[in-house]
């Protein structure tokens, strides 16, 4: 499979460009919070069961688990601008159905188009590595990892204090307005990436993928209401293992797949992936555990008898600190790396659950526990997208990212179903109703932190920052330094020149270099002297190709053994392969 781009950024883009796509994530992560100061009430103001409301939560996030790698995927083939303008314009449609209407099957509908919008986090963070130069992208990738909490926590409070004084449904009228508000501002100021990754897009394997997360994700969110035992919940997890073994066969097996499954089988990608799991999970325990903790009454002993509000606004410094951990992000990642960083995020959020065990008494501890959390949640999802973005193909990273944010919101959700169930197995019924004690809080916060531990542990093993062209891409101040750099460092690999009819240089013409199973091995552009540089993963047989406007595409087959090769690519023989 291989690829027209390039790992550089191509376009000049401008000082709103960060902005405005983090105002993107941030919507979608205000349409996910809208709903969390009436789910206590969403059985009566729908009419339905207890069982049948959760399905207003539940369809929005299967729709999300399944558009998330979906429209990476999407993105990096025809467009992530498009993509984005589209995940949210179905986002639109599915906050009017849902403000429209207050029958269960037609707000489920609604609130599943909405989830649609989750695929927005990896196509921005996607378009910021095509357009923004390397000094920028660092910083513009962790504020925009970080939106979702962002906007979860601005708009908690915001959600509560409409919730309190006007009719329910204009919470979706306003997440269409800045749905709407978003589209158009994405249009006026974001320029589409001239990167696209070649291929068709993988149907089947989008159907797979769909299918088998759907059968995972249902006996999550839904096991406590089954039955974790039951045969249902026990069917369902059997099934999903079934499938997603099936897809896995069919994508290994697949020229241009879904998801590139030999790439995140490299050591970063999977340890990276598997770590934002963990570090999705300790995320949700503080946003499950804090609003119950500060509204219930003083009455129990152990309640802060704080109002919905105010609950919102001494829990919305989680997200500000999130929003301001960013450029510091930036300042530590250019210094240590993000493995560094990641690591330093996940000890922070480990010290704030640990404090947080002996802070549960004064609303202003909470306050402090949601501080020092969200420093380190900010640290720590400002990390992923790097270490993601430094070990993939610049044409693979809506896709990456996308099943980057897939595995955070599989975190969210094993930390919902999980603390769920602990909050109710630990809770006393007063009157017929179900009150969370202590003690379940408790047992939240040690869940957390033993997440947590995990996730450190899978952080330690991360390969050390190597010296790689991608690890330069984040690392260099300069397209002309990151471009010395690759130069410099590159000990072993193919060098040479492309030239033209009259062997004249060719400057910036696109040099691929495939390897024996047609993937792409790397990839660079010829300087004005015509001359470029590429690494070589491993010795063995590969084609160099190489393209430029105005002049016919070439392919070189050469042998590697160990020592730097020299090889020029003359575009006078377009479509001949030239042994070397």
């Amino acid at each position: 499979m291989t690829h027209t781009t390039t790992d550089q950024p191509t376009g000049r883009a401008s000082g709103a460009l960060v902005p405005v796509l983090a105002f993107a994530g941030i919507v979608v992560a205000v349409m996910q919070t809208l709903l969390v100061p009436v789910i206590k009430d969403l059985p009566q103001l729908l009419g339905t069961s207890p069982s049948n409301a959760t399905w207003v939560l539940t369809s929005t996030l299967l729709s999300g688990a399944v558009a998330t790698p979906i429209m990476g995927r999407l993105g990096d083939l025809y467009g992530k601008r498009r993509l984005l303008v589209l995940s949210l314009a179905v986002m639109v449609v599915g906050a009017l159905v849902s403000a429209l209407t207050s029958e269960l099957l037609t707000m489920i509908v609604g609130r599943t188009l909405q989830g649609f919008a989750m695929g927005a986090i990896p196509l921005g963070i996607g378009l910021m590595r095509d357009m923004l130069p390397r000094e920028r992208l660092g910083s513009a990738m962790a504020l925009m990892s970080s939106s979702i909490g962002v906007g979860g926590g601005l708009a908690l409070p915001l959600a509560a204090l409409v919730a309190q004084h006007a009719d329910w449904h204009a919470l979706f009228y306003g997440a269409a307005g800045l749905g709407v508000l978003s589209i158009v501002l994405t249009l006026l100021v974001v320029p589409e990436s001239p990167m696209r990754a070649e291929g068709s897009f993988d149907l089947l394997g989008a159907l797979g993928l769909s299918t088998g997360l759907v059968l995972l994700l249902l006996p999550v969110t839904k096991g406590s209401d089954w039955g974790w035992s039951s045969g249902t919940t026990l069917g369902l997890f059997a099934a999903s293992v079934v499938v997603l073994l099936l897809w896995g066969v069919f994508e290994l097996r697949t020229k241009a797949p879904l998801v590139d499954l030999r790439t995140t089988a490299r050591r970063e990608v999977l340890l990276t992936n598997l770590a934002s799991i963990m570090v999705g999970v300790s995320f949700y325990v503080v946003s499950l555990v804090l609003p119950q903790l500060l509204q219930l009454p003083t009455a129990t002993g152990y309640g802060l008898g704080q109002s919905m509000v105010v609950a919102g606004l001494l829990v919305a410094p989680l997200g500000l600190t999130m929003m301001f951990t960013a450029p510091v992000y930036a300042r530590l990642s250019a210094k240590y790396g993000p493995k560094v960083t990641l690591i330093l995020g996940m000890l922070i959020i480990a010290i704030g659950y640990g404090a947080g065990l002996g802070l549960m008494s004064a609303a202003w501890q909470s306050l402090v526990i949601a501080v020092i959390l969200g420093a380190g949640i900010g640290l720590a999802y400002s990390s992923l997208p790097a270490l993601i973005v430094g070990a993939v193909p610049a044409s693979e990273t809506g896709a990456a990212n996308g099943l980057n944010t897939l595995m955070r919101s599989i975190g969210t959700s094993v930390s919902s179903a999980v603390i769920g169930m602990v909050l109710a197995n630990t809770a006393n019924t007063v009157g017929g109703v179900e009150i969370p004690t202590m003690h379940g809080f408790r047992v939240s916060f040690l869940i957390a932190t033993a997440a947590v531990a995990v996730g450190l542990l899978l952080a330690v093993f991360l390969p050390k920052p190597g010296r790689s062209a991608q690890h330069t891409q984040l690392r260099a101040s300069s397209e002309e330094d990151a471009a010395l750099e690759r130069a410099e460092e590159v000990l072993r690999g193919f060098r040479g020149r492309v030239l033209d009819a009259e062997g004249a240089p060719v400057a910036r013409a696109k040099v691929t270099l495939i390897d024996r199973r047609g993937r792409q091995a790397g990839a660079t552009l010829s300087g004005e002297d015509g001359g470029y540089v590429l690494a070589v993963p491993a010795e063995g047989a590969y084609v160099l190709a190489a393209r430029a406007s105005g002049h016919g595409p070439l392919a070189s087959s050469a042998m590697h053994s160990g020592e730097e090769r020299a090889v020029d690519l003359d575009l006078s023989l377009p479509g001949e392969i030239v042994s070397a």
